[in-house]
């Protein structure tokens, strides 16, 4: 046995060059490169220069921590049980955080933010499916808000940053900061059993721990990109493993309209399923018959090519779609058929039925790992709200806070007065112009009466009696009851939003034609739901549809072209459709007071 040259190190042979060394002499070398290293950080900063490059990113950095920061919620429950994190998302107080954070804490709670304050906040809307809540706070009018970023241009490698209240610690309302990379995009995560599914998240190695739920996901230069909420924490312990979720904050601006609403936001089904077949093609393998997808032409077995305007090559990729859409949202749809290529336009109806989500949010909270809650949501029962919050907050079965939904109406209500202007005086209608229809162009004329309606139409001379119940009316054939629609129109006109009755406040939705926005009214009324379509400001009603029954394509109008007359604002055409077939434009001449009929004995 031999020693080692180098260390004194018994061998079974000798150390030479042209050998690897072995562990000892290893060592032996680290300990010489540290002495080395020390000395070198011992001789004087100035005569090191640091490249303008490193210092720039570290000021950068810097800049993007305490620009997030500033704008991070710790959230704790009224009584001092419970909390999260979340962020502020604009100057008035309005926060994102997630669902499953709010929901053990009530709706009254407590946030404290960087500049050592704690303030009152208010539960606003929530979306259990998505796990997401909106909340406001209270206390001044310049909250620093979030900068919205990107999550469609987020990819993996891309750095990113956690700042939050990891197991409560920011007792201070200081964040704490984690710094990592994004690890995955488009992630589907299934539901495990509860409400919560998180659709196209962001996965990301920063740490993400218990009470980091709600708070914000920041991109490298501080811009938001996403709401932390799930860890992959199962079997693992409580504590964080490096692959935490976050919701994409571009799925959150789809429902944040309908958050501010005070409603309890759904999320849509397609009424349709899908698989890959032997080829690995996305086809549609079963389909309700009384869904608008089915009305459209989809059916089983045809090729899902493109969704909401992006493209479908999984059945992953299909449901990550889905998840991030609100119920209601008319959305394109391509599909293929025998080689064919077809698009279609689809409204998309809700996961859940009337009511069903406000029964289950009464159940027992749980986690979107499917484990109780880890916020520590045991705060004292019905604790008193604070004069604020009790001021913005109106209880409404169905409803998270219906106090924000009247907010809502109210606000496009004022926008919306001066086009109603001259309008509000009850009477009867006469509107006279010219019919456009497929080879036609004649003269019309309807009638809008308080019991009842008539037209006299090229193709058609009929009435509707509105003392009924308005779904038996569906005349003139096409148009799914445009007496009826006209109807509701001047109801609306008259009596204005407030006094319209069944009025709710739904969000904006996109125009399944152009694209652009439109602010949704929806009211249920003499057996009918009517959706009224204003511009995104609220100031012009852009036109409306009516649905008898809820299988049945409704009465579409778009007011075209307005003008002042007489002192009146009114569109100068009225385009009509059903489902996939334009019936015609009613081009207005003038819209008359007429007098009522006289009573018949």
């Amino acid at each position: 046995m031999k020693q080692c040259h180098l260390s004194g190190c018994s061998r079974n042979s000798r150390c030479d060059v042209s050998r690897p060394l072995p562990v000892c002499c290893l060592w032996l070398l680290a300990i010489a490169i540290g002495f080395a290293m020390a000395d070198i950080t011992a001789l004087p900063v100035d005569s090191a220069e640091v490249p303008a490059a490193v210092l720039e990113a570290e000021r950068a950095r810097i800049d993007a921590v305490r620009k997030a920061s500033a704008s991070t919620l710790a959230i704790f429950g009224p009584a001092g049980g419970g909390g999260g994190s979340g962020v502020v998302i604009s100057p008035d107080g309005y926060a994102l955080t997630n669902f499953h954070v709010t929901q053990p804490l009530g709706n009254a709670l407590k946030c404290g933010m960087d500049d050592g304050i704690l303030y009152d906040a208010v539960i606003v809307g929530v979306d259990p499916t998505g796990d997401v809540a909106l909340i406001k706070l209270f206390g001044r009018d310049d909250f620093p808000a979030a900068e919205w970023g990107n999550s469609d241009q987020v990819r993996a490698g891309d750095w990113a940053l956690v700042i939050g209240n990891p197991f409560l610690l920011a007792t201070d309302f200081k964040p704490t900061v984690s710094f990592g990379l994004i690890s995955g995009v488009h992630r589907y995560q299934y539901p495990a059993g509860t409400l919560l599914e998180y659709a196209d998240c962001l996965q990301t190695d920063a740490a993400i721990n218990p009470g980091n739920s709600g708070g914000p996901l920041f991109d490298s230069k501080g811009a938001l990109i996403g709401i932390n909420g799930r860890g992959s924490f199962e079997k693992r312990g409580r504590v964080n493993v490096g692959v935490g979720y976050a919701i994409s904050i571009n799925q959150i601006k789809k429902f944040l309209s309908y958050l501010r609403s005070g409603r309890i936001a759904d999320h849509a089904t397609l009424g349709a399923l899908v698989s890959s077949d032997e080829d690995g093609r996305v086809v549609v393998s079963d389909i309700l018959e009384n869904s608008d997808a089915y009305r459209r032409g989809l059916r089983v077995d045809d090729e899902i090519v493109q969704f909401a305007n992006r493209p479908v090559r999984t059945v992953n990729e299909f449901k990550n779609i889905l998840g991030t859409l609100p119920k209601l949202w008319q959305v394109p749809l391509e599909y293929r058929r025998a080689g064919e290529t077809r698009t279609i336009q689809v409204r998309l109806a809700g996961v859940h039925g009337a009511g069903e989500l406000a029964q289950r949010l009464k159940q027992r909270p749980t986690n979107p790992d499917g484990n109780p809650p880890h916020e520590m949501p045991h705060a004292a029962a019905s604790p008193k709200m604070p004069p604020i919050v009790k001021a913005h907050f109106e209880p409404k079965e169905g409803y998270a806070n219906y106090y924000f939904n009247r907010f809502e109406q109210d606000r496009i209500a004022e926008a919306w007065l001066p086009d109603r202007e001259g309008w509000g005086e009850v009477g009867d209608w006469k509107i006279e112009g010219t019919f456009v229809g497929e080879g036609v162009r004649d003269p019309f004329e309807i009638e809008l009466r308080d019991k009842f309606g008539s037209a006299n139409l090229p193709h058609y001379q009929g009435r509707a009696d509105f003392r009924d119940s308005l779904f038996e009316y569906l005349d003139p054939p096409g148009t799914g009851g445009l007496l009826v629609a006209l109807h509701l129109w001047q109801r609306l006109l008259q009596r204005g939003i407030a006094e319209f009755g069944g009025m709710e406040y739904v969000g904006r939705v996109p125009d399944g034609e152009t694209g652009s926005q439109f602010e949704m009214l929806r009211a249920f009324y003499g057996g009918v739901e009517v959706r009224f379509l204003f511009n995104p400001q609220g100031e012009q009603l852009e036109g409306l549809e009516m649905f008898a029954e809820e299988d049945l394509d409704p009465c579409e109008i778009r007011f075209k072209d307005y003008r002042r007359s007489a002192g009146k604002r009114l569109p100068t055409a009225i385009e009509v459709r059903q489902g996939d077939q334009q019936y015609g434009t009613f081009e207005i001449n003038r819209i008359t007071t007429i007098p009522a009929p006289a009573e018949t004995p």
